[in-house]
């Protein structure tokens, strides 16, 4: 990566630049392993601001962000197993140059667990904008810090797991990784089934949901809507909140 001219011109100042100058006006970066290969991240003062997969990092990130970047000698403390795992556990992430709704779209995905899905209306209702689905989609291709804030766990509700920022085969890799059974699911969908409900809890669920992969096959049933269910005597699970839909 080509040294910033504008850190040239830091280096070539007559006097040491006030302490903290640097954090301000560039931001860090290095190259961490991932499940979908390396990664070049890059953070701020304020958290973690970019995370970027292939080539074009550098050109990428000032292009969007307009900073220049400097190499660190390290990663953040606990930026390494976040990447692995998608739990953040304090990491702060620096998400101070987007607006509004996709930060409340970006909030919503962060309440999905490891191991689950949820369809983009979810993520549309949750945002407090049941309309917008299309934007939703727009608001998630256009997250700066994938992985970190999980959006390759929101699918389609037909089954298709759908697009993702770095691509649709590393969506399906990070799901499988997570324990998502993609294959049961498409499954579900071609008998269009979306909710399962269990005889014993009276509890209908997201098919993703840990409540739903515990129900037996002789306790569980299918329902297309949510309203059949309930109609059926199901109340929604208050884990994977499947009445948030509902808007």
């Amino acid at each position: 990566m080509n040294q910033d001219p504008l850190l040239d011109e830091l280096a070539g100042l007559a006097v040491e630049a006030p302490a903290g100058l640097l954090d301000r006006i560039a931001a860090r970066w290095t190259v961490l392993p991932s499940p979908i290969g390396e990664l070049s991240v890059a953070w701020t003062g304020q958290g973690v601001a970019y995370v970027h997969h292939g080539d074009g990092f550098a050109a990428a990130f000032r292009s969007r962000f307009g900073r220049p970047l400097v190499a660190a000698a390290r990663p953040p403390a606990g930026l390494g197993p976040a990447l692995r795992t998608g739990r953040l556990s304090g990491l702060p992430l620096d998400l101070g140059g987007l607006g509004g709704f996709q930060r409340d779209v970006l909030r919503a995905v962060q309440e999905i667990p490891r191991g689950e899905v949820r369809p983009y209306a979810w993520i549309a209702a949750r945002a407090g904008r049941p309309r917008a689905v299309r934007a939703v989609g727009t608001a998630l291709a256009r997250n700066p810090v994938p992985l970190l804030i999980p959006c390759h766990r929101v699918t389609r509700s037909d089954g298709v797991v759908g697009e993702y920022v770095f691509g649709a085969a590393a969506k399906e890799r990070l799901l499988l990784a997570e324990g998502v059974d993609l294959g049961r699911l498409g499954g579900l969908a071609k008998e269009r089934v979306f909710y399962l409900a269990s005889d014993t809890t009276g509890v209908v669920c997201f098919p993703t949901c840990h409540n739903a992969r515990r129900i037996t096959a002789a306790h569980r049933h299918g329902f297309r809507t949510l309203d059949a269910a309930r109609t059926a005597g199901y109340r929604p699970c208050r884990t994977c909140r499947p009445d948030a839909l509902a808007g």
